[in-house]
């Protein structure tokens, strides 16, 4: 720390981002509940501190403005704001741990297959807590979102991308094939290899993290070629598989096994996409994200038993 800056007080950091917003002493001291003589003094000493001018001051009537050195100065003071409005959050819940906001990022998959039965018992068990999903395909952009603060939770595909979070599995999800229940591949024993699909188009997802990319998972990267259409819509997707666009490679999760005119197939040799739930491992977690992923870990295992029933009763 540079000498002297010991005597910095977080309040003369307020002030001058708020003398920066409203471009007026006595504006920025109503706002604080200051006299206008003690803003001008606490700007006079922060200068004094970090030894550099950092307002403008034309005098008369004329709006006063932040130096280049008080405008980097005051988004740092905006940034430790915003860090100890989170802390104060964070105690807050630290200290009722029954009610509050708990964001949760998701795509369409779990968003469609296990988050209704999580909600249900979660609401009953939590009603004080809003639940604020975040929808976004790519898993990559949720984890972004939870290393930044943005989420409090997040559905993954394992691996992770680097950062500071924790995650548990919840689930296999293993890839499928889908075609029309009239179609050559429909009437092929499962598993089916994948050398039975060269030359069939192929449709599967859009946006997603490279590592998750149909070709890339399934070790075929000449696949891509064949992909005639991608879409991040699951019922697009299922829609053109039935309409005998091509044969959708998707997630079993992303499948509505009762869709009609559909035929599901296990992939020979092809290893199922692990599901899980990550936080941010240096964050605060209220009670009731532990609470969201204990439900999250039932349901969970409640579609993995369905989905070896269905799959005895199938044969898929």
């Amino acid at each position: 720390m540079r000498d002297g800056w010991s005597g910095l007080e977080l309040r003369y950091l307020a002030t001058l981002a708020t003398v920066g917003r409203e471009a007026s002493f006595s504006k920025a001291a109503d706002i604080l509940g200051y006299t206008q003589s003690a803003v001008s003094q606490q700007i006079s000493r922060l200068e004094r501190i970090t030894g550099t001018r950092l307002v403008e001051r034309p005098g008369g009537p004329r709006p006063v403005s932040l130096t280049p050195a008080g405008r980097l100065l005051a988004g740092h003071a905006e940034a430790i704001g915003a860090r100890l409005a989170s802390a104060a959050a964070d105690l807050d819940a630290l200290a009722s741990g029954t009610a509050g906001l708990l964001r949760v990022g998701c795509y369409q998959s779990v968003g469609a297959r296990l988050l209704p039965p999580v909600m249900r018992e979660f609401t009953a068990a939590w009603p004080r807590v809003q639940v604020q999903l975040s929808e976004i395909q790519d898993d990559g952009q949720l984890l972004a979102d939870l290393e930044g603060g943005r989420l409090d939770l997040t559905f993954v595909v394992f691996p992770l991308t680097a950062g500071p979070f924790e995650a548990i599995e919840l689930l296999e999800d293993p890839y499928v094939l889908v075609v029309p229940e009239d179609s050559d591949l429909a009437r092929r024993p499962s598993p089916v290899s994948l050398r039975h699909l060269a030359g069939v188009p192929l449709i599967t997802y859009a946006q997603m993290r490279e590592v998750h990319s149909i070709e890339n998972r399934l070790g075929r990267p000449r696949l891509r070629d064949q992909i005639a259409f991608r879409s991040n819509d699951n019922a697009t997707i299922l829609g053109l598989a039935a309409a005998g666009i091509g044969a959708a490679i998707v997630s079993w999760l992303s499948v509505d096994p009762h869709h009609p005119g559909l035929c599901l197939k296990r992939l020979s040799k092809v290893s199922p996409r692990i599901v899980g739930i990550a936080w941010h491992r240096d964050r605060y977690r209220i009670p009731a994200a532990g609470a969201f992923i204990r439900l999250t870990q039932a349901a969970a295992e409640r579609e993995q038993q369905a989905a070896r029933l269905l799959d005895q009763h199938t044969r898929l």
